[in-house]
C-alpha cells in the first residue's frame, strides 16, 4: 500500500517493506469476510424468527441456507484470522514485547469470542432437524453477542494504538501500572468500535441483498427472491444514515484526538483557518495540491462547525513524525472514496424508504436493481478503505507517538519475508476459491431442489442427516413446507 520508492530511500530496516505487504495482503484479504462473521448471524437470525414467528417456509428456507454460508465463511475465517494473529508475533516482536502486557487483553477477548462463536455456530447447524424449532432459535441468540464480542477485543486493540493510555512508563520507556479498564476504553474506542460494527451490519445486509437483486435482474420474482432481498436490504437501508452521522463522529474524533492523522486525511499542509476541502487531489512533498475539487472553508467547517476552526497542518511536526506525502494521499483517496460510496448509498436507501413508504411494494425500476446489485461490492470497497484510512494515516507510528513501525518491525532477512508473502498468496488464492466453489456448490443444489428437476436431483448423493443444504428428495411435513421448511411433528425446524 506505500510507495516502494519512497520506502528505500529513507532509512529504514530492509525487512520493513515486506513485513508491510504481508501484513497488509492478510489484512485486505481477511477483511473481506469479517462483514459476514459479524453480521450475517445476525441477519440470520432476523429471518429465522420471522419464519417462526409467521411460520413462514419460505423465511426458513433461507435462514436454513444463510447457516450453510456462515458455517463456510466461518470455516475459512479460522485459517486468515489465525494467519494474521501469528503476523503479529512473527513481523512486529518490537511492540508486542514491550506493549503486548498492556493492549494484549484485547486480543484474549477476541479468543473467547472466536471459541464460543465456534460452538454456537456447531450448536445452530446441529439444531437443524434436531431441536424443537424455538429452542433450537434461543440457543443461537448468543451467536450474534459473541461475534460483536469478538469485535470489541479488535477494535480495543486497533484503537489503542491509536490513542495509547492506561500505563506510566519507567526509566527505560516501557510501561508499567498498567490500568487494564483505560488501556481498553480509549478516546477512540467509542467511535471506532461503532463505526465499524454498523459497516459490517450494512456492508453484510447489502451483500446479501445484492444476491437476490442480480436473481430479480434474471427473472427470478417469486417470493423466496423478493424476501431473500427485503429483510437484508431493509436492514442496511435503515443503518445507512447512522452510518453516515457514525462516521461523521468518528472523523471528528480523530480531529481532537490525532490532529495529524487527520491532515493527512485532508491534506491539510499548513495549520490555519478557513481551510478548504479537497475531493481527491494529490499532495506533493512540498506541500502543494494538484488535481481534485476544491471546495473553501469547508474542512474548516466540517472539523468545528464554523470557517474559523483551526486546523492542524503536516508541516507543524518533523518530517520523520508524520505520513509521507505519497502516505497521505493514500490515505486521503481512500477516505473520499469511502465517504463517497457511503453518500451514494445514502441516496439509494432513501429510494427504496421512498418507495416503500407510499406503495408498500420495492422500486419498480430495474436501475434501482442494478444499483442493489453492485451495493454490496461498494460497501466491501469502503471497508477496504475504512482500514487503509485508520492504518495508512497512523503512519509512522505504530504505537501512537510511542513506537515508529520500523522500531517494532522484525529481524528476519527481507528475502525470507517475500518469500513468506508468496507463500501466503498461494494459499490464499486456494483457500478462497475453495470457498467459492463450496458456495457455487451449494447455490446449483439450492436452485435444482427449487426447481424440482426430479432427474437431475436423483445424481445427486442424498445428504441423510447433514444440517444445511437442500436434502436430495422432499421431506414429508404436516403443514406442507417446502424442503427446508418448518417440520413440527418429530424432527422439529428443518
Amino acid at each position: 500500500m506505500l510507495s516502494t520508492a519512497a520506502l528505500l530511500a529513507s532509512s529504514t530496516p530492509a525487512q520493513l517493506l515486506p513485513a508491510r505487504q504481508l501484513m497488509a495482503f492478510t489484512l485486505a484479504s481477511h477483511i473481506l469476510l469479517v462483514p459476514f462473521g459479524v453480521a450475517l448471524p445476525f441477519i440470520t437470525l432476523l429471518m429465522h424468527h420471522r419464519a417462526l414467528r409467521r411460520n413462514d417456509p419460505v423465511a426458513l428456507t433461507l435462514a436454513r441456507r444463510w447457516s450453510a454460508v456462515m458455517a463456510v465463511q466461518f470455516a475459512v475465517g479460522v485459517v486468515t484470522g489465525t494467519v494474521l494473529s501469528f503476523e503479529f508475533g512473527l513481523l512486529w516482536p518490537g511492540m508486542m514485547g514491550r506493549w503486548g502486557d498492556v493492549f494484549g487483553l484485547g486480543f484474549g477477548i477476541e479468543a473467547w469470542a472466536f471459541f464460543l462463536e465456534a460452538v454456537l455456530i456447531a450448536i445452530y447447524l446441529y439444531g437443524w432437524r434436531r431441536l424443537k424449532p424455538w429452542t433450537h432459535f434461543w440457543l443461537a441468540v448468543p451467536l450474534p453477542l459473541t461475534a460483536l464480542m469478538g469485535a470489541f477485543g479488535i477494535i480495543a486493540a486497533n484503537s489503542w494504538m491509536n490513542t495509547p493510555q492506561g500505563f506510566r512508563l519507567d526509566a527505560r520507556g516501557d510501561p508499567l501500572a498498567v490500568d487494564v479498564r483505560q488501556a481498553i476504553f480509549t478516546p477512540m474506542f467509542g467511535p471506532e468500535y461503532w463505526h465499524f460494527v454498523v459497516a459490517m451490519l450494512l456492508t453484510a445486509g447489502y451483500v446479501v441483498a445484492g444476491v437476490y437483486a442480480v436473481g430479480w435482474l434474471r427473472g427470478r420474482r417469486d417470493r423466496y427472491h423478493r424476501l431473500g432481498f427485503t429483510v437484508p436490504f431493509t436492514v442496511a437501508a435503515i443503518l445507512t444514515p447512522v452510518q453516515f452521522m457514525l462516521g461523521d463522529s468518528a472523523a471528528r474524533a480523530v480531529f481532537h484526538k490525532q490532529p495529524i492523522k487527520f491532515a493527512a486525511t485532508e491534506i491539510v499542509w499548513k495549520t490555519d483557518t478557513h481551510v478548504p476541502e479537497y475531493m481527491f487531489g494529490r499532495l506533493h512533498p512540498d506541500g502543494t495540491i494538484s488535481g481534485g475539487l476544491r471546495i473553501p472553508q469547508l474542512d474548516s467547517i466540517l472539523a468545528g462547525f464554523s470557517p474559523d476552526t483551526e486546523v492542524t497542518g503536516l508541516s507543524s511536526v518533523p518530517a520523520s513524525d508524520r505520513p509521507t506525502a505519497t502516505q497521505a494521499t493514500i490515505a486521503h483517496w481512500a477516505f473520499d472514496i469511502m465517504v463517497t460510496i457511503g453518500s451514494v448509498l445514502i441516496l439509494l436507501a432513501l429510494w427504496y424508504g421512498w418507495c416503500w413508504l407510499r406503495r408498500r411494494d420495492l422500486p419498480r425500476s430495474r436501475w434501482f436493481f442494478r444499483c442493489a446489485a453492485i451495493a454490496g461490492v461498494a460497501c466491501l470497497v469502503t471497508v477496504e478503505c475504512g482500514w487503509i484510512t485508520t492504518e495508512v494515516g497512523r503512519q509512522p507510528w505504530i504505537v501512537y507517538h510511542h513506537m515508529r513501525v520500523s522500531e517494532a518491525v522484525t529481524d528476519t532477512r527481507a528475502g525470507s519475508l517475500w518469500t513468506m508473502l508468496g507463500l501466503v498468496m498461494a494459499v490464499y488464492v486456494a483457500v478462497f476459491g475453495s470457498f467459492l466453489a463450496v458456495v457455487l456448490k451449494m447455490r446449483t443444489r439450492w436452485r435444482i431442489a427449487d426447481e424440482g428437476h426430479a432427474a437431475a436431483r436423483a445424481e445427486l448423493p442424498p445428504e441423510t442427516d447433514t444440517p444445511y443444504g437442500p436434502r436430495s428428495e422432499p421431506e414429508r411435513t404436516t403443514t406442507g413446507a417446502e424442503p427446508g421448511g418448518c417440520d413440527r411433528t418429530s424432527g422439529g425446524a428443518s
